[in-house]
């Protein structure tokens, strides 16, 4: 599914624009992805578990912009992309309600608001789409985060500890988290 191109303040002053990632900008998104998986321990992946190439990514890209159930926004910030998100919406009888989303954003572009922004965009998609609960895992110790999520409505809602294991054998536990509709 395609989100139509938006521009958007930043906190500082700065113009942003939102929109569905382009197939030709699939070599920035994925070198995106991977820095900022290398920039906190708070996301899922590590850098050099992006095991794709740019040709994948391409090809991912095409299939999201296709798809019926799934929506990406990337952030641009003078032309480069500064972070992106999703939403997969239920599609099933049982869970066609329900919707699931991740976010990333470049560490130099934190604080900025581009979470929120997305966040009001995602939330809009969902409820034009007749979802109630749109639903995500949040990582023990990510404040930012937390906060951006209770902000934008999103309430815990149960623990999943010992969910992700570092590098360094630490363990992590997930917070699920969802916001209703």
């Amino acid at each position: 599914m395609i989100f139509e191109e938006k521009t958007i303040k930043l906190k500082n002053g700065q113009e942003a624009i939102l929109k569905s990632p382009a197939v030709e900008d699939a070599e920035e998104l994925l070198n995106m992805v991977k820095t900022a998986c290398g920039e906190t321990d708070f996301l899922v992946r590590y850098p050099e578990e992006w095991d794709i190439n740019v040709e994948q990514e391409r090809a991912w890209i095409e299939r999201l912009n296709l798809s019926e159930s799934s929506v990406a926004i990337a952030c641009y910030i003078g032309g480069r992309i500064a972070g992106n998100c999703q939403i997969d919406l239920g599609i099933r009888i049982k869970t066609r309600h329900s919707a699931r989303v991740g976010i990333s954003i470049l560490k130099e572009y934190w604080n900025l608001g581009i979470g929120s922004a997305m966040f009001c965009e995602l939330t809009e998609i969902a409820k034009s789409r007749g979802i109630k609960i749109i639903e995500l895992g949040v990582i023990d110790g990510n404040e930012r985060a937390m906060a951006l999520y209770k902000k934008n409505g999103f309430c815990e809602v149960c623990r999943r500890p010992n969910a992700f294991m570092l590098k360094n054998g630490e363990m992590q536990t997930e917070i699920y988290m969802q916001k209703k509709l």
